[in-house]
């Protein structure tokens, strides 16, 4: 679950339109950002020349409850939502930060690794600090440009200037009442327009009620908005920005839990239509990524987290249907693994579900250092990750709320097997009945997922409460199924806060199985494919020393089936390389279930943000 995909992040969000109180809104954006940070919030309004400022460590409701975010007064406001990254989670160092005179306000979304040398100079002229955060320095630095002559935005140039690391900045001051003015550089911000009322925000979500008309703003710009419009300037020399809007295809309804009583819950549900409509992706847009890796020499598949999993099973996919085997790396260890050995004749192959993941932005710069081309699979258009990509596949999950990935999960997986059957038939190594039924296969994924959850949402439920308890558990799989183990595993840790493994079943015999005992869990995922009999093994293995089995096999396979303890099936007729997509829903289904069980909130898992934006 952004920059990094375990990436740190923050909800900013902005507001300034012509009359009418804003905090109200301010709280209700706040908590469809809440999914990017929940340690502490803040909201601050100008009005009467002056600041008006409630913030406090805490969840949203909690801080609410507590303080009435809704009762500021005045037109125009700016709050955040923090994942803390310096400073522990506590009042002084929630967002927004001020001046020394309370004139000037301040969020921000992202690290300045040169903070203290800036908070250290700013000490010595007397600028008092309050907080722990890297943050503060930002308001004492504009102060220092705005007492030389400066309007806000041309200080807040200077600043970005200065500062080094990346950011997403939103400022306003009580010396220029009427506007907000912005920045970024690696961390995300959108602008909403509507007549009379401009937002700018870290995530579509928040303005989305209002409006869906939206702006990008892309890494070294500075935006100005007021009530009566956005001027957007290039950071470097001031030059104007002219930038069409882009309408928001995505509903209000879409980005609320919509009757369920969890993001993660709805999330799930809302796979088939996420499959089906990703692959609507245009045909042009595929091939042209066909093309980049069939014209490599070394193709690299670099991710963090789910979408690490994602890439193992299109590692598969691509080596038994493309023809192409890529090399698996984690973003965060590229660099440290591929010793420089890359050049302008390689790949890349980057997948983040947010675009804004830092580990793997920070890999993908360093490839393109190198020569080597990017392609980026990610869901959200205008992200960081798209801004240096040779080529970008938009995935069609929507908006993903729920901190732990689900339905982006399925989205990678759609958008890698186009790529892979593609390059089936450009490389002419398959069949080309065989590779019809592949697509065929591809496309009937939406029913079969649909099936899978209609399936065994009340069995998951039923072995959620028979195993809730178990401190411990093993997920083993073989061949493209190692992705699935390993992502089932992932899902269990991220929200119940279980020890999970996730294993080849080959391997578990080199270690894991001196973990197993009686009525130690060891979950099976045991599609009919070339690895089933060596599963079948593995799995005896397991039931001799006492293990409970559950197997998440294919409907009526009775030889896996009479091995287990509990099954989870699926239907027939997956084709073995896709089976990730509907063999791991019963594993979402079962940590959600978990989490209930034990009482946690599976939409916030502790120490965990939807993207991670600090390496």
């Amino acid at each position: 679950m952004s920059l990094i995909e375990a990436e740190i992040m923050c909800g900013i969000i902005g507001v300034v339109q012509e009359r009418g109180e804003v905090a109200p809104f301010l709280h209700q954006a706040l908590k469809r950002l809440e999914y990017r940070g929940y340690d502490s919030v803040g909201v601050t309004t100008i009005a009467n020349e002056h600041l008006y400022i409630k913030k406090e460590k805490g969840k949203i409701d909690e801080v609410h409850k507590k303080l009435n975010l809704d009762d500021l007064p005045g037109s125009i406001g700016i709050g955040h939502t923090r994942w803390a990254t310096h400073g522990i989670p506590s009042m002084l160092n929630s967002h927004p930060h001020f001046d020394c005179n309370d004139e000037i306000a301040v969020v921000h979304n992202g690290v300045i690794d040169n903070f203290l040398e800036l908070r250290s100079e700013l000490s010595a002229r007397g600028h008092v600090f309050n907080s722990d955060t890297d943050t503060e320095v930002i308001p004492h630095m504009i102060e220092e440009y705005m007492n030389e002559g400066m309007d806000l935005k041309a200080a807040l140039r200077r600043v970005a200037l200065r500062i080094e690391g990346t950011y997403a900045i939103v400022v306003m001051t009580t010396r220029e009442p009427d506007k907000i003015c912005a920045v970024r550089d690696g961390n995300p911000l959108v602008i909403g327009t509507q007549e009379g009322v401009h937002y700018i925000s870290s995530d579509i979500p928040a303005f989305l009620p209002m409006t869906n008309n939206m702006v990008l703003l892309l890494d070294g710009e500075i935006a100005s908005l007021s009530a009566s419009g956005v001027q957007i300037e290039k950071l470097s020399d001031g030059s104007r920005v002219q930038r069409e809007s882009i309408k928001v295809s995505w509903t209000a309804d879409q980005a609320q839990k919509g009757g369920f009583p969890h993001f993660m819950l709805k999330e799930i549900h809302e796979q088939p239509e996420a499959i089906r409509n990703t692959l609507r992706l245009r045909r042009d847009s595929i091939v042209k990524a066909t093309e980049i890796i069939q014209s490599a020499d070394k193709v690299y598949m670099i991710a963090m987290g789910t979408s690490s999993h994602a890439a193992m099973a299109g590692r598969h996919m691509f080596g038994s249907l493309g023809g192409v085997l890529p090399i698996c790396e984690l973003a965060s260890d590229f660099q440290d693994s591929v010793y420089d050995a890359l050049s302008g004749d390689d790949c890349i192959l980057a997948i983040t579900q947010s675009g804004e993941t830092t580990d793997t932005i920070a890999a993908t710069k360093y490839a393109k250092h190198l020569g080597a081309k990017v392609i980026a699979v990610t869901n959200v258009v205008g992200s960081s990750i798209t801004q240096s990509a040779d080529h970008t596949i938009i995935t069609q999950a929507g908006p993903e709320i729920g901190v732990a990935a689900t339905k982006t999960f399925m989205v990678q997986l759609t958008a890698l097997a186009q790529i892979a059957l593609t390059l089936a038939e450009s490389n002419r190594k398959m069949d080309r009945d065989i590779i019809l039924r592949k697509r065929e296969g591809l496309a009937r994924l939406p029913e079969i997922v649909s099936e899978v959850i209609t399936r065994n949402e009340e069995r998951s439920r039923m072995l959620a409460g028979v195993f809730y308890d178990k401190p411990s558990f093993l997920f083993l799989g073989r061949g493209v199924s190692v992705a699935t183990a390993n992502e089932g595993a992932l899902k269990l840790k991220e929200i119940a806060y279980n020890h999970a493994e996730g294993y080849s079943a080959g391997q578990s015999k080199h270690g894991p199985i001196a973990l197993v005992q009686d009525g130690y869990p060891v979950v099976c995922v045991v599609p009919r494919d070339v690895t089933r009999n060596r599963m079948i093994g593995n799995i005896m293995e397991m039931k001799a020393r006492g293990a409970s089995i559950v197997s998440v096999v294919e409907k009526d396979d009775q030889e896996v089936s009479g091995l287990s303890d509990h099954v989870l099936e699926i239907p027939a007729g997956v084709e073995s390389e896709f089976s990730p997509m509907p063999y791991v829903v019963p594993l979402q289904l079962f940590s959600y279930y978990v989490a209930l069980r034990k009482g946690y909130d599976p939409d916030k898992p502790r120490n965990l943000a939807k993207s991670v934006t600090v390496l």
